[in-house]
């Protein structure tokens, strides 16, 4: 009830570019191509067999759940009525819920194998359709609830038959404010499919329509250009290169900028309607609400990071001096700066360095991530339709699958993998460590997880480089890291806080609009040395958390989470790991904030933002110094 979603489960992905997998590339004659799925080895998919083993299976319980929508009606109206009704309807609520995730996501992760499968679509929209009715039906309870009498709700409370659910309503009625009437939920929850439009015709615009045709690369080979091998080609030591992929797979962004802009100014208005329906000050203080988070927070970030800019800039001119460039562009800031170092690492040796880099979590972190990783929780590289870049996604039933693009070139995707491995297994923790209610992690502490495993593989590197020239290009890596995911996305963060404020004003969103509010950050983040192309300014049109407005900005607080945690548990001891690991079992037991403070670090506090930003500008006059 408290966790109602009935929708295919948020996964957590990254959206950074640096995170962006690169495929491996299947030679034909000259041209370079993805395999069709079919072709794909069954060793190198994921087994969602811990879900469902078969179609037939999920079918079954398909039809067990649309069958358990019409047991919501026996308690309308009841709910108040004694504690015993009440624990029985959130028994049968949580009950649903269940099955709903272990079917939501089944069928969500069958459609990012190949979003051209029309098969796998359907199963995915009659998914979202039942969970639209299961919406509607169970629309009255949280109204139904809140219109209990504060004294008769605090007897139900007293009682010990309701232990289990005293958290869940404790954090419903905070949204008192913000529930509305039986019809007027009702009539919310029936817009749910509508109010996906604009995302989902964004993704499919993105993911399966777009062609960016073919470039050649520094070797004379036929590359097909898509959204994984772009970073694969900005990372190419030929500027022309570079330059050419950069600019013909923007050509397609800019002739589609009419139909991306509306897509995202649909998600914006739908956005700031749902706020306004329910009360809240703002778009962006709904979205922070559930997690009790103080918008001074988000806007907390923003300051931080634009106080430290100089320091970007900075980085910047190393990077373009260092390079020998009479100017820098966007292209030109994934290449590695030594580009002499080659790092080369099969999947088995990725996961062998990730799990040395995780010894100091323990033996049964590293355990179960080695089962996992060796086995088949990830679905590990590109193929036709497949669904770009990388994510996470866990449930209470199955086991925390790892969807995957890797490169064996890109020392990034080794990154990439430890930043989804530790999503997996915070909720491998979560899941054995709490009750169904309270598994299941918010995005906020689930971005500490991630980079957390970042941190101490970056360590590991580091410590282990064979000499300066070596540990020189782990710096500069590691620089590019945190420029990508705490600097850029406070950047995306600043964009959606913008945007979203023009519509609350009533200000058009336009092509121009956008683009004009999306030069100014770009200017601003990259600084007067820096030549922002035309091109760039359609970055705003491609990056999908766009469509869950005021996410990214977790990415920047997780990093910062991350970095003083890894501190804390490489220079600590028992206590400090266990706080560590007590926090990845702690799945939503508490508020965001509240398990970070559980953990060491306070996220109020601009402290944990600043100290990554003084890294930052120390690792920039290491780097400045080696070479």
């Amino acid at each position: 009830m408290y966790r109602r979603t009935l929708h295919i489960r948020g996964y957590i992905a990254t959206a950074c570019l640096t995170h962006v997998s690169i495929p491996p590339l299947v030679m034909s004659m000259s041209t370079a191509t993805l395999p069709d799925r079919k072709d794909v080895p069954a060793e190198d998919t994921w087994d969602l067999s811990s879900l469902y083993a078969s179609q037939e299976q999920w079918e079954s319980d398909f039809t067990k759940l649309d069958s358990m929508i019409v047991g919501f009606e026996k308690y309308r109206g009841k709910l108040g009525e004694s504690v015993g009704t009440l624990v029985e309807a959130l028994d049968f609520d949580s009950s649903f819920d269940r099955l709903a995730e272990r079917l939501g996501t089944f069928a969500f992760l069958k459609t990012t194998e190949d979003q051209g499968n029309s098969d796998f679509q359907a199963t995915k929209s009659r998914f979202q359709n039942l969970s639209m009715r299961a919406s509607q039906a169970a629309s009255y309870m949280r109204p139904e609830l809140l219109a209990i009498d504060e004294t008769t709700m605090a007897s139900f409370m007293a009682d010990p038959r309701l232990a289990l659910y005293r958290l869940q309503l404790d954090r419903m009625l905070r949204f008192r404010p913000h529930t509305l009437s039986d019809r007027e939920e009702r009539l919310l929850a029936m817009q749910g499919e509508m109010s996906s439009a604009a995302n989902n015709a964004f993704r499919q615009l993105n993911d399966a329509d777009l062609r960016f045709g073919v470039v050649e690369d520094h070797e004379g080979r036929k590359i097909e250009l898509s959204h994984a091998t772009f970073a694969q080609l900005l990372i190419s030591p030929s500027r022309d290169v570079r330059r050419t992929a950069f600019t013909q797979y923007y050509k397609q962004f800019s002739d589609h900028e009419n139909t991306l802009a509306a897509t995202l100014t649909g998600s914006i208005h739908r956005d700031v309607y749902y706020a306004k329906a329910r009360n809240y000050k703002s778009s962006l203080e709904s979205s922070l609400f559930p997690d009790n988070v103080p918008t001074d927070v988000y806007n907390s970030l923003i300051s931080s990071v634009r106080a430290s800019l100089p320091a970007v800039h900075q980085y910047l001119d190393v990077r373009r001096r260092k390079m020998k460039l009479d100017d820098l562009h966007h292209y030109d800031t994934y290449v590695p700066i030594l580009s002499g170092i080659k790092k080369h690492h099969t999947w088995d040796q990725a996961v062998d360095v990730i799990l040395t880099s995780l010894q100091p979590l323990g033996s049964e972190y590293v355990g179960v991530l080695s089962e996992g990783l060796r086995g088949r929780w990830s679905d590990r590289f590109p193929n036709r339709g497949k669904q770009s870049g990388a994510f996470s996604c866990g449930s209470f039933d199955g086991d925390p699958y790892i969807l995957m693009n890797f490169k064996e070139e890109v020392l990034n995707d080794v990154f990439t993998l430890t930043h989804e491995a530790g999503h997996s297994m915070h909720s491998w923790y979560s899941s054995r460590s709490q009750p169904f209610q309270y598994y299941n992690y918010t995005i906020f502490v689930a971005e500490v997880a991630s980079t957390f495993n970042e941190q101490l593989l970056a360590e590991h590197l580091m410590k282990n480089a064979a000499d300066d020239s070596e540990r020189a290009f782990l710096i500069n890596n590691e620089l590019d890291s945190i420029r990508a995911t705490l600097v850029r996305q406070t950047m995306f963060a600043e964009f959606e806080k913008r945007t979203h404020e023009m519509a609350e004003a009533g200000e058009p969103l336009t092509v121009q609009s956008l683009r004009s509010v999306y030069r100014e950050l770009l200017d601003a983040y990259f600084g007067p040395e820096f030549v922002v192309d035309k091109e760039l300014e359609l970055e705003c049109f491609r990056i999908p958390h766009f469509y869950r407005a005021f996410y990214v900005y977790k990415y920047a607080t997780g990093l910062s989470a991350a970095v003083a945690l890894a501190r804390r548990v490489l220079e600590g001891g028992e206590q400090e790991l266990k706080d560590y690991l007590g926090f990845l079992s702690g799945g939503c037991s508490l508020d965001p904030l509240d398990l970070l403070r559980s953990a060491g670090v306070d996220m109020a506090s601009p402290e944990p933002v600043q100290t990554t930003l003084r890294r930052f500008a120390d690792l920039t006059n290491e780097l400045d110094s080696l070479i």
